[in-house]
């Protein structure tokens, strides 16, 4: 047992020591060097023992999850650099140059714009661009470039240089009401033939870029496309990786061994409005996350300059000192004097200050201001080289640089400076002979800052395009290639339109059917990209698992516990299914990547991503946000809809709204289909619209429900009216008397039973003719009306659809739905007659489903009382009779 005073309990303790006597001349031998040589030095031989250990075969040591604060490569172990690094600078220096004149003329008229992120950043994209981001002209498919969206003004001024835009261009930086603008960030819905990725919701960068070099393998395993040469790069800020999305699917990368993947973090050690980690360090952090995750590290923290430091530091007491320096600290240092430096940085012991005495004021100012390793191409070259050779893992590189950097001295390290939004005239000189460039002060003298570029036929031009053209073209480019998809027969769509019979499925079920039906199509059922967060068996999927396979990397390395049964669980190396656990957000980020393979590879697919649909808009409305910037399609299924069809799941689970939030997004088509030939309707077009010869960057949001249901067959002539969102379902009985009251209920989703019974009740109790329709769509039928009314205001006379659909229809209008009244209310302006909505506003509860509809007065009885209510208003029927309704329904 151990010494409980000298040495705390172990792990170890629990297992056999066959050679005590060898283990205790170890722990002598180690304290003899701490005694003889200091902690440093045991430190470093465990170091050492450590890594060889771990590189020795069969060694089974796991890795340190922190490193020293220095350089992952050392620079003796750099591999030759294959560029012109002169002319490289020169290149990177021109960029620097426009991208600060592009914001800063801009800045002119209040509009704004980065500076500092790409100045700090600008190596770490220059040595990629000419030495490592394959473009689109080798295999249409080329890497996947995530820009850190701040960094966008010194992409502009790349495409500058290439000749991809001109200055009037440029000139039009964040000025897109005219068409022709240059939007702030990567958009690529702004400007497509530029941005894939919208990056600027930060966060949202780093998971998307897992999932798409995972979807890149999923693509490359299914046999679609070969995206073996595709590398995805995610660059991202230091700042950034606080959001949870950034760090939510690191294990996933980690575990799928996803070496396609590099992140690139711009370690400048400043957020928005302050150092990110004023207390503590953020790459030592950022380093530990990484590395417990599963993923190669490399840092690329200190210039060569710091070289000579390291020598002479022979008992570890700058490294020392430099990883007990809080961020906030080392940040005063960048912006201090050389006496300063050596007060309180070298001051710390007399040991260090004698280390300190041997470097000169203008090293001192040299290795705090400016010596960084993002700021030298021959660092970052190694980084990313090492990065891409890797294998067996993704590869994160800590880049360690100067925010604002060559901005001078009122720019960089600054904590303001993400705010700084123009440079002076004379910063502009200060820069200009810095990165040595060749403008003469004549072009100077005015208010307007100019761009410049080298001629055309100059070496630098030369040297650019023949980089280029040697890595594949253009980058980042975004091209649509694909070919238009064939519908797939009718057969799988007229077995719903036949309806069920006797048979009562939900429209969950009928959808399911209808894909798995599809999903064997010659031409196009391999496309369909089904996405489940873990309850594919809530939604009735498990009968796609062992046809489809659900799609695992590693295949299955194990003997399933239901092999013997009918629907068991197969994984499959080849697997159609993304089965994705519990994360709403990982699944969203999958369906975003097979939403736009028509434009990242050239293949169009075909995602459905089923949730419940309590937890998809509502969770990740702003993922759905940048699924419409980057033009994706595919299907959207909210299953278990409405807020009263969850029986005794309760207020968390109780979905009334996504129809709302789904309104506000334009890409969004958003239906609510009431029976299985709605939905299949709606599929078919959905097909057609986007993937069709005029396909649309459009996706679809329908919501289909667990309530089990005879699903009629399909009405002659309706699916006009499913498409546009309203038709008339089934008329009133015939009405002899003139006198009879009369109205329209109008329902969609799982309502329309309630309509149905209402509309028994009404004519049975109450003596009142009720025709019912259904809306499958409350949104498109507003969309409709408001595209008609900017119609009328140009001078063309165009009506509503709804306001047509229903020109006539005698009586009030009640509209019911299992969503919040703001939901039908969409169309109330443009509907003629008295109008009335009945929803479900208010927080969801746990009851039967007649207790809870009860509950929100959305019950057939109550849909009676409402429409007699209506009616009375108008003088229809007399007010006693809703009152006696009440009475007699109980409500």
């Amino acid at each position: 047992m151990p010494d409980p005073v000298r040495l705390p309990y172990s792990q170890l303790d629990q297992l056999p020591d066959r050679d005590p006597e060898e283990t205790a001349e170890w722990r002598e031998s180690l304290d003899a060097v701490t005694k003889a040589a200091g902690p440093h030095r045991a430190a470093y031989l465990m170091r050492r023992a450590l890594e060889h250990t771990a590189r020795t075969e069969g060694g089974e040591l796991p890795s340190l999850l922190e490193s020293d604060y220095v350089n992952t490569i050392p620079t003796s172990a750099q591999p030759e650099f294959p560029g012109d690094e002169a002319m490289e600078a020169r290149i990177t220096a021109w960029n620097r140059w426009n991208a600060a004149a592009m914001v800063t003329r801009g800045s002119k008229l209040g509009l704004g714009g980065h500076i500092a992120t790409f100045a700090s950043a600008a190596w770490l994209y220059e040595t990629g661009f000419q030495h490592f981001f394959r473009g689109k002209e080798t295999d249409g498919s080329g890497d996947q470039l995530y820009i850190q969206g701040h960094a966008s003004p010194g992409i502009y001024a790349r495409a500058f240089l290439e000749g991809r835009l001109d200055e009037e261009q440029l000139d039009h930086f964040r000025q897109e009401a005219g068409g022709e603008g240059l939007p702030s960030y990567p958009h690529p819905r702004r400007l497509p033939w530029l941005w894939e990725f919208p990056t600027v919701s930060m966060g949202l960068g780093p998971l998307s870029a897992i999932y798409q070099a995972r979807f890149n393998r999923y693509l490359e395993h299914r046999g679609i496309k070969d995206t073996a040469n595709s590398h995805v790069w995610a660059f991202l800020g230091d700042g950034e990786m606080d959001e949870p999305e950034s760090t939510a699917a690191l294990a996933l990368a980690g575990r799928e061994g996803l070496d396609n993947l590099t992140f690139v973090i711009n370690c400048n050690l400043q957020r928005l409005d302050g150092p990110v980690r004023p207390n503590f360090k953020i790459v030592q952090e950022l380093e530990a996350q990484f590395r417990a995750a599963g993923w190669n590290v490399v840092k690329a923290l200190w210039g060569e300059a710091w070289d000579e430091v390291f020598a002479r530091d022979t008992d570890g007491l700058v490294l020392q000192r430099l990883r007990e320096t809080p961020d906030a600290q080392f940040q005063t240092y960048a912006t201090r004097d050389a006496a300063y430096l050596r007060e309180h940085f070298f001051g710390a012991s007399d040991a260090l200050k004698a280390i300190g005495a041997t470097f000169s004021d203008a090293k001192l100012l040299e290795l705090f201001q400016t010596s960084r390793a993002g700021h030298e191409p021959r660092k970052v070259y190694a980084a990313y080289k090492a990065a891409v050779e890797h294998k067996g893992a993704p590869t994160v590189v800590l880049a360690q640089t100067v925010k604002g950097y060559t901005l001078g001295a009122g720019f960089e390290s600054r904590n303001a400076n993400h705010q700084m939004k123009k440079l002076t005239m004379a910063e502009f000189r200060t820069m200009r002979d810095l990165l040595e460039l060749p403008i003469p002060d004549s072009a100077l003298e005015g208010d307007l800052v100019p761009y410049w570029r080298p001629a055309e036929d100059s070496p630098e031009m030369q040297y650019l395009r023949a980089r280029r053209a040697a890595l594949g073209g253009p980058a980042p480019a975004r091209k649509v290639v694909a070919k238009p998809l064939p519908l797939p027969a009718d057969k799988a769509f007229d077995a719903l339109k036949k309806g069920s019979g006797s048979q009562e499925i939900a429209t969950t079920m009928a959808f399911v059917r209808l894909v798995k039906d599809l999903m064997r199509d010659k031409e196009t059922g391999k496309r369909w990209v089904p996405i489940v967060p873990d309850e594919a068996r809530t939604f009735g999927m498990e009968s796609l698992f062992p046809t489809a396979g659900l799609y695992s990397p590693k295949g299955a390395t194990y003997d399933p516990v239901d092999r013997d049964q009918l629907l068991w669980y197969k994984e499959a190396k080849d697997g159609q299914i993304l089965n994705e656990g519990i994360t709403e957000a990982g699944s969203l980020a999958d369906f975003t990547a097979a939403a736009t393979s028509y434009a990242t590879h050239g293949e169009p697919m075909i995602p459905f991503y089923i949730f419940y649909s309590m937890f998809g808009w509502q969770r990740t409305a702003d993922q759905f946000w940048a699924l419409a910037d980057q033009l994706g399609r595919g299907f959207v299924i909210g299953a278990t809809a409405g807020r009263t069809t969850m029986t005794g799941e309760g207020l968390q689970h109780a979905d009334g709204h996504s129809h709302l939030i789904a309104s506000t997004n334009p890409a969004a088509l958003s239906y609510d289909p009431a029976f299985a030939y709605e939905v299949a309707v709606i599929v078919k077009e959905g097909l057609r619209r986007m993937y069709g010869p005029d396909a649309e960057d459009v996706f679809y949001y329908l919501t289909v429900y667990n309530e089990t249901k005879v699903q009629p067959a399909m009405p002659e002539g309706v699916e006009e009216g499913i498409l546009k969102g309203l038709y008339r379902f089934q008329e009133a009985a015939a009405v002899e008397d003139a006198e009879t009251p009369r109205l329209q209920l109008l329902a969609s989703g799982t309502a329309i039973h309630w309509a149905l019974t209402a509309q028994q009740l009404l004519a049975a109790d109450w003596g009142v003719a009720a025709d019912v329709w259904s809306a499958p769509s409350w949104t498109e039928l507003r969309r409709d009306a408001l595209e008609c009314d900017a119609a009328r205001l140009e001078g063309e006379d165009r009506v509503p659809y709804v306001t047509r659909a229903l020109a006539g229809a005698p009586g009030p209008v009640v509209a019911v739905s299992d969503w919040m009244r703001a939901v039908p209310d969409q169309i109330a302006p443009w509907v003629e007659q008295d109008w009335v909505s009945i929803g479900t506003d208010g927080f969801g509860l746990s009851d039967t489903r007649e207790a809870a509809r009860r509950h929100f007065g959305v019950d057939p009885q109550s849909v009676v009382v409402q429409a007699l209510a209506a009616l009375a208003r108008r003088g229809d029927v007399k007010p006693e009779k809703v009152k006696e309704a009440r009475e007699r329904y109980g409500l």
